[in-house]
């Protein structure tokens, strides 16, 4: 008793408490009343103090046994009402300002997290947990988050020529987290070598046919070894994997092109050559959900690159021969959301398809704000689709406890270790009480309907010269789960414990079932639940108490 007192009375241990935890004992106390008139009242006003000492024990041992599931709580929580969509973009757009209001499933808002490949990492585990770690540079101060996103929209390049822009680890990082995303991962993923993805435009160029897809010759090297062949010229090697005209060089004879052989051996990656097309325009084809458009862009400059340098864009008619590219280049890498369909037309009045861009894809002409619109409502649809009712950063691992298990691991906990222990092994006398009160609770007392004892433990129980039944030892706390529990069931089974030297020869030691309120969900199961309750607060202050005597 003396070390629940200095154990309860030291203020480590009750900052150290759970909120809720024995706060009566934290508030502070209340003012004294005025010392009675007479010595009859001492008595009643320390059996007050002391009744409020062990209401506190009560309810720490309470909350402690619904906290662990021994009896039922209910528990009204809040779930964050939010869903986290990770945009991987340049700051210049702010896509939170698009999704601001918005829901999914009706009931969960969308909360953006916005940044580049370079300033995110992922660690993502089996287990289907992924973390993304973020460190972004807003108002030139440096925010770092830490979060598991629910969804990606990935609107930048995962694989550049320039240095240390290599992102596909990332990619696979999702991949490996289980996130869904726009477009999909596996596309990303294989979008990000252009010779890979255009082997997929080989494979529709052989079903449909030149007149159908006209797609544009073109020669692959795997290194600079290799390219000892002499393409026709004039010819453009795309160095490595290019975007943006990066990378794309005009060669006009033998000699230049043996230049760009020595520069291929420095880069030690791939190339590929095609013809160089006299071009009237380029053409440009784009497809956001089941939204087409059609761009012509005409060079002013002059420039053989007609995406650098003066240029004339504007939008034309969406045609059949139009649709048909984008909607076959769609289907590729199983399937893209968003993707673009880039071609020359020739001055010879051919078209000649040069590429397939994914969700990565820039924004032009006049309508930009009404595409990232469209894609703004197609990653609420996918959202909805995709991602499920739980709130956000949830856990779908099982947090249940078997009562075994919860039983034994309050055991080993040293508070409720050594207050148990003092419950079952000091003998106690029993409290007085008047003969009509003890019928009126025995009337009142429910018949247990717990399992038969296992008949070794029923001899255990049987009354021993000496009182040495009393004086039994425990077994020792770091024992299995199986064992904690059929002691457990075996103490409360046993019924009452004779002590020497009482009145009436038994300990009013309540068994463990009344003393936790287990109820029917529980492996001990008593008549009625109420009554059970009820009885729980009066046979914890009665064994409290004698242990104060």
């Amino acid at each position: 008793m003396n070390y629940l007192r200095r154990r309860l009375s030291d203020s480590t241990f009750i900052s150290n408490l759970p909120n809720g935890y024995m706060t009566d004992l934290q508030r502070p106390d209340p003012a004294q009343p005025p010392p009675p008139a007479t010595a009859e009242r001492k008595p009643q006003q320390s059996q007050s103090s002391g009744a409020g000492f062990f209401s506190s024990i009560t309810n720490v041992v309470k909350q402690t046994a619904a906290s662990a599931g021994l009896v039922e709580q209910t528990t009204v929580t809040t779930p964050k009402k939010f869903k986290i969509l990770l945009v991987i973009d340049e700051p210049q757009q702010e896509w939170a300002k698009l999704f601001r209001g918005k829901k999914v499933h009706r009931d969960y808002d969308i909360k953006v997290e916005q940044a580049e490949f370079s300033e995110i990492n992922v660690i993502a585990h089996s287990n289907g947990s992924c973390n993304v770690d973020m460190q972004v540079l807003r108002n030139g101060t440096r925010v770092a988050r830490s979060f598991k996103p629910d969804f990606v929209l990935i609107r930048q390049h995962a694989f550049s020529m320039t240095q240390n822009e290599d992102f596909r680890n990332m990619i696979i990082g999702l991949q490996y987290g289980g996130i869904p995303s726009i477009n999909s991962l596996e596309s990303i993923y294989n979008l990000c070598d252009k010779p890979w993805a255009f082997a997929q435009l080989i494979s529709t160029y052989r079903k449909l046919g030149a007149e159908k897809f006209p797609l544009i010759e073109q020669t692959f090297y795997p290194n600079y070894k290799e390219m000892v062949t002499m393409p026709t010229f004039p010819v453009v090697v795309k160095i490595g994997h290019a975007h943006s005209g990066v990378g794309k060089v005009k060669v006009d004879n033998h000699s230049k092109f043996q230049d760009i052989v020595s520069v291929v051996a420095l880069t030690q990656t791939y190339t590929t050559t095609e013809p160089l097309i006299d071009s009237k325009y380029d053409i440009r084809i784009q497809k956001i959900g089941s939204d087409y458009k059609a761009y012509m862009r005409t060079s002013i400059s002059g420039n053989w690159k007609s995406n650098t340098g003066s240029a004339m864009l504007e939008q034309v008619a969406m045609t059949d021969r139009y649709k048909l590219w984008v909607d076959t280049c769609s289907e590729i890498f199983g399937g893209l959301d968003i993707c673009a369909v880039k071609a020359i037309h020739g001055k010879d009045a051919k078209d000649y398809i040069t590429e397939v861009v994914g969700s990565s894809m820039s924004l032009v002409g006049e309508h930009q704000a009404e595409d990232r619109q469209l894609i703004t409502d197609m990653v609420i649809a996918k959202m909805n689709q995709a991602v499920g009712r739980t709130p956000a950063g949830s856990s779908n691992r099982p947090t249940t406890m078997q009562p075994s298990q919860v039983w034994c691991s309050r055991l080993h906990t040293p508070l409720y270790g050594n207050m148990i222990r003092s419950l079952l092994q000091s003998p106690r006398p029993a409290p007085k009480s008047s003969p009509k009160a003890s019928a009126k609770d025995s009337s009142q007392r429910p018949t247990s309907t717990t399992q038969q004892p296992h008949p070794q433990s029923a001899s255990q129980a049987k009354p021993r010269p000496g009182g040495q039944d009393a004086q039994q030892p425990l077994p020792p706390l770091a024992q299995p789960a199986q064992a904690c529990t059929t002691k457990t069931a075996q103490l409360s089974t046993s019924g009452p414990t004779r002590v020497p030297g009482s009145s009436t020869g038994l300990s009013p030691t309540p068994s463990l079932t009344n003393a936790f309120g287990l109820k029917e969900t529980s492996f001990f199961r008593t008549a009625s639940e109420d009554v059970a309750k009820a009885e729980t607060i009066h046979n914890l202050r009665k064994s409290f108490a004698g242990l104060a005597l």
